[in-house]
């Protein structure tokens, strides 16, 4: 990233004479050499180069640093999502339900390896998730569109509009699984329907390797979040073109009959059980990555510990929620203690910075 100003620091100069010569034609008219005229143009302006901001792949740090490589946002964007997990990369990423392309400008900014746009539980359409990928793919992060539902129909239009990622929710069999997957596929591997002439995932007709480069550019991701999926964990992984298993503690907890409690020992347990059986799998081979949201009682560092390539460690509600939340409070607690003639605002506790997630 650079910034430019008019102010000098760097005069770059610019001689058009050969542009005046005998033998040259302005305007359908001839151009005599006594005529000719030197002409130079000076532009001075100074540059100023940023370093980037991106999360740390160190285990001891996970928190967003300053990129010591001096790889760039936009650099980022040259390498997709499979190609970045296939050379071993642990990515980590945001889930987005404010459809705020400005938000999802900021996740980008700070680092975020990626960004799901969540059509199934936010509150915008096609065209509210087509602004977002377009303010992401702007800082060369990679976008992936959570479905509403698992449906040819929506992951027609999802596809369309070009993201790196696709997510398929309550994902609970193998024909589940194979049905996603020929969502996503042109005939005759396929049910997708075809319009690659005109839409954005093909610059709208002006990539004309679209066709030969689609099914490896996109990463297919299907949710395991009920207790039918987890038995099928190993099934789901195995089948062709499922890139991702995503794993849904909140669903998952809800379907085993502990809604909200996605720690209760019996969920851990069943989650523990799909893991295993993906991380069994091997992506070289036909299997598929693990993918997972970090929760209050099992955070960012403690999937990625137990084997996740793909974590997403918050929601963009809930960081603005818990900020604006604890504002607040900082600021009604210091009307407590003025009354109290207190010179100084003391924390008892420290605050609660739960991330409960919406799956």
């Amino acid at each position: 990233m650079a910034t430019a100003s008019i102010f000098a620091a760097t005069v770059i100069t610019t001689d058009v004479t050969p542009l005046l010569n005998p033998s040259s034609s302005i305007i359908g008219k001839s151009l005599s050499h006594s005529k000719s005229t030197s002409i130079r143009s000076s532009v001075s302006f100074s540059r100023k180069t940023l370093t980037p901001i991106r999360y740390s792949s160190s285990p001891a740090d996970h928190s967003p640093t300053a990129a010591a490589t001096g790889e760039t946002i936009t650099n980022r964007s040259k390498t997709s999502l499979k190609s970045r997990l296939r050379g071993g990369e642990t990515l980590y990423g945001l889930f987005l339900l404010s459809f705020s392309p400005t938000l999802a400008e900021i996740a980008a900014h700070a680092g975020y390896d990626y960004v799901v746009v969540d059509m199934e539980h936010g509150p915008g359409g096609i065209p509210e998730a087509l602004d977002c990928i377009r303010a992401l793919n702007a800082t060369g992060t990679s976008a992936i569109l959570r479905l509403p539902e698992s449906s040819p129909a929506w992951a027609k239009k999802a596809l369309d509009l070009g993201p790196q990622g696709i997510m398929f929710p309550m994902i609970e069999s193998r024909k589940d699984a194979t049905k996603a997957v020929s969502y996503c596929r042109f005939p005759p591997d396929g049910i997708r329907g075809s319009a690659h002439t005109v839409v954005r995932a093909s610059s709208y007709g002006i990539d004309e390797g679209y066709l030969s480069n689609y099914a490896e550019e996109i990463l297919i991701m299907c949710q395991v979040e009920s207790g039918e999926g987890v038995k099928k964990a190993d099934e789901i992984a195995a089948v062709n073109g499922v890139d991702c298993v995503q794993m849904g503690p909140l669903d998952l907890s809800a379907s085993l009959g502990y809604l909200w409690d996605p720690g209760h020992k019996k969920v851990r347990e069943m989650m523990r059980k799909a893991e295993k059986s993906v991380l069994s799998s091997d992506p070289a081979k036909g299997g598929a990555y693990l993918s997972g949201f970090a929760m209050p009682h099992d955070g960012p560092v403690e999937i990625r510990g137990r084997g996740y390539h793909m974590v997403a460690g918050a929601v963009d509600i809930g960081l603005f929620r818990n900020a604006a939340v604890e504002d607040v409070r900082r600021f009604k607690m210091g009307l407590v203690n003025e009354s109290d003639g207190e010179d100084s605002l003391e924390h008892d506790k420290d605050v609660d910075d739960e991330k409960y997630w919406s799956e």
